[in-house]
């Protein structure tokens, strides 16, 4: 990574500072103006109204803060020159008043001359209190983590340019929701349920994002937003939420790992729709009968699917009346399919819980297999147990981003601060009342003919599996009129599916032709 200078703290005169805030409908001292038609003579500003620069010597929020860096980066054989800016900026309560600092980083190609047409992705993580970090530096930002080519940690920690990431096409800003990363509330008196809670998450990111927007004069560009995990619920509450009462509207909504997006599955689903999964972990940890594991896994898993919505969903629907040879029979297929054995499963009533699995699939080699990525592999104090004792692929991944993140944003982009960067911060208790999410982005979508989506998920993938994705996807929209603008692409790896490195060059490349796509033809109408 060349960078082109140290830095550049942005400390707007009182003055051009005041001018800029009325231009975009707010006052000089941060509150937004009860009378938008109304505006103080620069005179009346105060000095201190001037934006705020990162503290080195303060744990609290500064909710203006902005830091600027050049760099240059090689991507797919060319040199791609880039604008990173950090900093904080407010989010309002009703009365206009700060509340919270959200730290964002943004990143702008800069020889680039109409942005009008050049991309904008918005992108998210999950938790609900994780910081933007997994993305940021593993995905589709310009610097990756060292590590190796499966995704695990190696020493020494740090990071390097990212030859695949989507900065090529489109400029990008990672942002970090209320108590992860650097974000804050400006106040321990701020009531919590301002920020924790699907709704209300939702409601104050978009009106944080109008602001991003409009500061930014990114009103023209087409724009992407994209989640992963609960990221995903997140980003699809988000699509409508930005055009009902933001009137922004998205040409796409990207969802890595996603959720069930408030889409009730029922004892009987959660319990038939998780085998696809089962089956690829334990194809991968090589527990499948032989001709199973002879085949590629995208040949061995259809049979599963096929196994799972025409028979194991209307044999679990029958319950305890379903007639014991029938029972028998579908817990052999099932252990064939899974890696553990029929008597587990008899015992479990066909439904055998993904705790149990992580504990069972390679119990008599001594080891458990990973929540979020299902080829890591952990150590129990005991064999015995319904579970594993820790999630093996956490404390791996936490081994490679916590340094390189503080180190990359401290060192590289300048931002120096005291507070903590929170890989999870603290956000409960959450609300998740109300969450109609997958509902919310099948409106956008009907709503805006522009609007399009991609899913990606990893095989491996425990937590948030791709055969409940797909099933998303099928419910989604009953109507199958959207589906046309809707696609589905898996990763033989997990959560993260991007930590592999074939991958991360795979899946960034499914997002440059998702966006290349979804970007209509010059003078196509958005009509159906």
């Amino acid at each position: 990574m060349k960078k082109i200078f140290t830095s550049t703290l942005i400390a707007l005169s009182f003055v051009s500072f005041a001018q800029a805030q009325r231009t975009q409908g707010q006052n000089p001292n941060g509150q937004r103006p009860t009378n938008p038609g109304t505006t103080a003579p620069v005179a009346a500003v105060k000095e201190e109204a001037a934006p705020r620069v990162a503290s080195t010597s303060s744990r609290t929020i500064n909710p203006e803060s902005t830091v600027i860096t050049n760099h240059t980066v090689t991507i797919r054989g060319k040199e791609v020159p880039y604008k990173a800016t950090t900093g904080t900026l407010p989010v309002w309560d009703e009365e206009g008043k700060p509340i919270a600092g959200l730290f964002y980083t943004y990143y702008e190609r800069t020889d680039v001359q109409n942005k009008d047409k050049r991309p904008l992705v918005i992108s998210f993580n999950g938790g609900p209190g994780s910081a933007s970090v997994w993305m940021h530096i593993a995905y589709t930002g310009p610097v990756v983590l060292n590590i190796d080519d499966e995704g695990y940690p190696i020493q020494p920690y740090g990071y390097k340019d990212n030859g695949s990431s989507i900065l090529d096409i489109a400029d990008i800003v990672y942002i970090d929701p209320v108590n992860t990363g650097y974000s804050r509330a400006t106040s321990k008196d701020v009531p919590t349920n301002k920020f924790f809670g699907v709704r209300a998450d939702i409601r104050y990111l978009a009106e944080w994002l109008n602001t991003f927007v409009t500061r930014n004069n990114r009103w023209a560009s087409p724009k992407f937003l994209i989640g992963e995990s609960y990221g995903t619920t997140r980003v699809s509450g988000l699509a409508l939420e930005l055009q009902s009462n933001q009137w922004m509207y998205l040409n796409g909504v990207i969802l890595v790992s996603p959720t069930e997006l408030g889409m009730e599955r029922g004892t009987v689903l959660d319990a038939a729709l998780r085998l696809p999964y089962f089956a690829a972990t334990a194809w991968y940890h090589k527990m499948l009968p032989a001709d199973l594991q002879g085949k590629k896994l995208t040949d061995m898993l259809p049979e599963v699917e096929n196994f799972t919505v025409n028979e194991l969903i209307p044999a679990i629907t029958k319950g305890g009346f379903l007639p014991m040879a029938e029972k028998q029979k579908i817990a052999a297929k099932m252990a064939r399919f899974s890696g553990i054995s029929q008597k587990v499963i008899m015992q479990n009533n066909l439904d055998v819980s993904t705790n149990l699995f992580w504990k069972e699939l390679l119990r008599d080699k001594g080891f458990t297999v990973g929540r979020l990525d299902s080829r890591y592999k952990g150590i129990d104090r005991s064999d015995a147990g319904n579970g594993p004792d820790y999630n093996a692929e956490l404390t791996s991944w936490l081994h490679s981003f916590t340094p390189a993140i503080n180190m990359y944003l401290r060192n590289e982009l300048n931002y120096k601060t005291d507070l903590k960067y929170n890989m999870f911060g603290p956000v409960n208790p959450w609300d998740n009342t109300g969450d109609r999410t997958g509902e919310n982005l099948r409106a956008a979508m009907a709503q805006n003919p522009y609007l399009h989506v991609l899913v990606q998920s990893g095989y491996y993938d425990g937590a948030c599996d791709y055969f409940n994705a797909k099933y998303n996807m099928w419910q989604m929209d009953p109507s199958g009129k959207l589906k046309d603008r809707m696609s589905w692409e898996g990763y033989e790896s997990g959560h993260m599916m991007y930590l592999r490195k074939p991958d991360l060059k795979m899946g960034n490349e499914h997002i440059r032709d998702f966006i290349e796509k979804a970007l209509p033809k010059p003078g196509v109408p958005a009509k159906f």
